[in-house]
């Protein structure tokens, strides 16, 4: 029996959206489902990864929506902040209950549930191999989680950040209502920007962009697609400088 190759990176941040851990229902959580990533986050864990993530709200409440329905912007994105951290103490429990050490690590201070966002003591918590779950965004209002996801993937120094979603890499155009859609193996921040591909938004691309982060963008919905990508296999985008 060989050995597994070698992940091929030692850091990353996986970003998924809120509406990833809703299953089939049209709101909320979903329990199963959200086992089912914390199995493929504990798979990659398992190979010795640090890995951070930051997990959307928009299950539970979106700003930008509440904000179009009359809602005050501010007020709307700081709930939405606070839909990531239920999200993200959801994930905490199901990669507990799978015997993985985590840290929900929130920018709006909340000491009876989590953590205090502070950078030396994140990057000690990684260095002790504890999964680092990244809530409430930028502790920002109008700044997205993909901005607070490549805002903190930049600060823990991470190689990567993985942005899983429902299709299997970025498109030239909607996979689902386009047959003709062609999927691009790697593709450029600045082409991304303008062909107004809907990866990240433009905030987001540029910080990575800056920063020279990879930003790898899989399907969630594919089973060990996650640990897959880290042992060179599996369908992907990349996109980088």
């Amino acid at each position: 029996m060989t050995d597994a190759p070698a992940p091929s990176y030692d850091r990353v941040l996986l970003k998924i959206s809120g509406e990833a851990l809703m299953g089939d229902q049209g709101f909320g959580l979903h329990p199963p489902t959200v086992e089912r990533i914390a199995r493929e986050v504990k798979s990659v864990h398992d190979l010795g990864v640090e890995i951070c993530m930051v997990i959307g709200g928009g299950n539970i409440f979106r700003g930008l929506q509440g904000s179009a329905q009359g809602m005050e912007r501010t007020t709307a994105d700081y709930m939405g902040m606070l839909a990531t951290v239920m999200n993200a103490l959801a994930m905490q429990s199901a990669l507990e209950g799978l015997g993985v050490f985590t840290r929900v690590i929130s920018a709006i201070p909340m000491d009876q549930v989590c953590e205090p966002y502070i950078r030396r003591r994140a990057v000690r918590h990684l260095e002790k191999k504890r999964v680092c779950i990244f809530a409430a965004g930028t502790g920002n209002p109008y700044f997205t989680t993909d901005t607070a996801a490549t805002l903190r993937a930049s600060e823990m120094s991470c190689q990567a950040i993985f942005k899983g979603t429902k299709v299997d890499g970025v498109y030239d155009k909607d996979p689902v209502q386009f047959d003709d859609a062609k999927r691009f193996d790697t593709i450029s921040y600045d082409d991304v920007l303008a062909k107004h591909l809907k990866v990240m938004d433009a905030s987001a691309i540029a910080l990575a962009r800056d920063n020279k982060l990879p930003i790898i963008v899989f399907s969630l919905d594919e089973p060990g697609g996650f640990r897959g990508i880290l042992a060179g296999e599996g369908t992907y985008t990349i996109v980088k400088g």
